[in-house]
């Protein structure tokens, strides 16, 4: 079974070299895309095995990336590396994803046409060995993971809300910050 990490083939050498760089710092490969336009850019998403991930953390990922990018070259020419999280609206790229997501809302496209359609959405049900189970307004249905060429979460108000008590649930605090003063006339 694939998985949606990495599509292109360089995308795929890529994260065959940086793979065991992030998983030795206790991190994962959540997807990686190399851009190539007026510049290239190779974005990498990761966090961490139990979830989420600082700023702190994608600099020590990008120093260590970096350096082994270096030293492998898959790249021709200049390229901008950007290490980030998956962010709220994450991309679904792995299987356990889809079954860690489940009761949310997600976006799907498949490679082949199913009943007429290539584009789902609406709220994860789970999987099933290697089925994506989502509740479309037709009901249940399986996808096969193999089929899946793109998914995402969908940015909703229950999703802002999880991920705002899994920060607060971190040790957020914004009364450790600085307040902002203002100046009075």
């Amino acid at each position: 079974m694939s998985d949606l990490i990495a599509r292109a083939t360089v995308d795929k050498r890529i994260a065959e070299i940086i793979t065991p760089v992030i998983e030795d710092m206790g991190y994962e490969l959540v997807r990686i895309r190399l851009i190539a336009g007026k510049s290239t850019t190779l974005q990498i998403m990761a966090e961490r095995k139990t979830g989420g991930i600082e700023v702190d953390d994608c600099a020590r990922i990008s120093t260590e990336v970096g350096a082994i990018m270096d030293v492998e070259d898959p790249i021709e020419g200049d390229y901008a590396l950007e290490v980030s999280s998956p962010g709220i609206d994450r991309p679904l790229t792995r299987i356990k994803d889809f079954a860690a997501w489940e009761g949310y809302e997600a976006k799907i496209e498949t490679s082949q046409l199913i009943e007429g359609q290539r584009r789902f959405k609406g709220e994860l049900r789970g999987v099933e060995g290697t089925e994506i189970l989502i509740e479309i307004p037709q009901g249940i249905i399986g996808l096969q993971f193999d089929w899946l060429v793109d998914a995402k979460l969908v940015l909703t108000d229950e999703l802002i809300a999880e991920s705002l008590k899994a920060r607060k649930d971190t040790g957020f605090d914004e009364a450790d910050f600085d307040t902002i003063e203002t100046e009075k006339d």
